[in-house]
């Protein structure tokens, strides 16, 4: 799966030119493969975009800014939503890939993980135990 990032580089907007940097940074420190498609070179990329954007994402104008963010073909989110889940340790969730092990993003999951394993562990013992009362009831009754 690719990250797509919409962005328009030659943007006379200082406050986009700065979003735009700060996910693509961000994608790079955490060594996500992604895309940078160009909005103002290319009408294509900027149409697709506009169409792909959902209605309710599109501020009231219609026209959504750059950066808008993709995967593949699904609709991940904009700037402020990106900063938000970066803000909440969420990105890879917000972009519809799994944490890489040893990530704040798999740390929940493996917490999941250590709790599924101690319910198995006290399973196992609670069978075991079982199993040496069924053995300790058996000796007893051959022993009458």
């Amino acid at each position: 799966m690719v990250i797509k990032v919409f962005l328009a580089t030659s943007s006379g907007s200082t406050a986009i030119k700065k979003k735009q940097q700060d996910v693509v940074a961000f994608l790079e420190a955490l060594k996500v493969e992604y895309a940078q498609l160009d909005i103002a070179c290319n009408e294509q990329n900027r149409m697709w975009m506009r169409q792909n954007v959902p209605e309710e994402k599109k501020p009231s104008n219609g026209i959504p800014l750059p950066p808008q963010i993709f995967n593949e073909e699904s609709y991940c989110g904009d700037y402020e939503t990106f900063f938000d889940a970066k803000e909440d340790n969420a990105v890879y969730s917000f972009l519809g890939l799994a944490a890489p092990p040893g990530s704040k993003g798999h740390a929940e999951e493996d917490g999941e993980q250590e709790e599924d394993l101690q319910s198995e562990d006290e399973e196992e013992a609670d069978v075991e135990e079982e199993g040496e009362e069924f053995l300790e009831e058996t000796r007893e009754e051959v022993a009458e």
